[in-house]
């Protein structure tokens, strides 16, 4: 099946064509559209910035895997001449058709919630200095008493 997509960009009203093949069984996950840049290039997926250097993809919506490698593939390049140095992807449940994707493209898992998985891939050819995830959780509790064995 074919789609043709019209795009009306920016002030200059101008307009490009693009068309895609897409699967119609039902078990496949469907994105209307594939996105690109204003150079016709393959538009990065949207991060923010870590405080350690790396940035931070967190997924929401379903998306053609097909599309989402592209757009992976364009940003990890990206990434690498930015000099960023670790690139995260939060995984929702719903957008788990993603995880083989990520995963081919080098990415490791770091954490797994009840509702999202976190993977990691660290950027430069060097050793990497993300540190694991914890894996438990304990607490110290302490009170005061006085002479008296009174608590204060």
């Amino acid at each position: 099946m074919q789609f043709f997509f019209l795009y009306l960009e920016g002030e200059q009203q101008s307009t490009q064509e693009r068309t895609m093949s897409i699967s119609t069984s039902p078990s496949s996950v469907l994105t209307p559209k594939l996105h690109y840049d204003n150079d016709g290039d393959a538009a990065l997926l949207t991060a923010v910035n870590d405080e350690h250097g790396g940035v931070i993809v967190e997924m929401k919506d379903p998306m053609n895997s097909t599309d989402f490698s592209i757009s992976l593939k364009a940003s990890l390049t990206n990434w690498k001449k930015q000099g960023i140095k670790g690139g995260w992807i939060k995984l929702p449940i719903k957008p788990a058709n993603l995880i083989e994707v990520v995963v081919h493209d080098g990415f490791l898992y770091h954490l797994a919630e009840l509702t999202y998985s976190m993977l990691v891939r660290w950027l430069p050819n060097t050793q990497h200095t993300i540190p694991a995830n914890s894996s438990h959780k304990f607490g110290i509790g302490a009170f005061v008493m006085n002479d008296n064995r009174e608590v204060s």
